[in-house]
Order: C-alpha cells, then structure tokens, then sequence
C-alpha cells in the first residue's frame, strides 16, 4: 500500500472559527473547504476540521513546536484559546511546554525544541 497523504482530523461545532484560530495563530492555509470539512496546511502537516462537532474537550494528541513556548501559549490565548496548564520553567530552563484547547476544546501541546 502507498500512503498519498497523512491528515488529523478534528471536530469543530463552529469549522470556521476552528479554522481562522488555526490560520491567525499558526498560519495554518486553507487547502480545500466545503459545508463539511476544512482542510488546513501547517508545515507539512494537514489537519482536516470536520464540522459537527459538539464543542466539548477532546486530547487531540497534537503537538506542534514553536521557538518561544511562552509567547506561542499568549498568541493561543489572544486568539480565543485558553491554557490547560501555563508554561513553566524546569530545571532553570526555559519552558519547553504548554497545554492549550482552541475555542472548539480540541486540546493540544505547545513545544519548544529542548538541548
């Protein structure tokens, strides 16, 4: 079997809001959208929002890595997100990680490159 592509798909009760806090805070670029499912391009990645969600928190197992943690996790929290756990320093080093959920509750990581 040939693999042609490798997507996530998410649920969203609202695909559009899911998909612009996406494209404001990552810079996310719209592949395809129709009623039912927006396809997002981030890095080299593809995350599929599916409509018909119900908004509830879901552990997505998503993690996406960022040069300043800190300042990643603000940008989540300006775009309508919210912080499940805050950034913080370990062993004298910067954050390397912060747990976030966009505005449809799909949870997901904040990472930042260690060592």
């Amino acid at each position: 079997m040939e693999v042609e592509r490798v997507k996530y798909i998410i649920w969203a009760a609202d695909m559009n809001r899911a998909s612009q806090f996406y494209q404001d805070i990552m810079g996310a670029s719209v592949m395809r959208q129709n009623d039912a499912l927006c396809e997002l391009r981030l890095s080299n990645a593809i995350i599929g929002i599916h409509s018909g969600g119900e908004g509830k928190k879901t552990w997505t197992g998503m993690s996406f890595q960022v040069a300043d943690v800190v300042a990643g996790a603000a940008e989540v929290v300006a775009a309508g997100g919210e912080l499940s756990r805050e950034p913080q320093e370990e062993d004298g080093e910067p954050p390397h990680l912060a747990m976030c959920v966009d505005p449809e509750g799909n949870q997901f990581m904040l990472t930042r490159q260690r060592g």
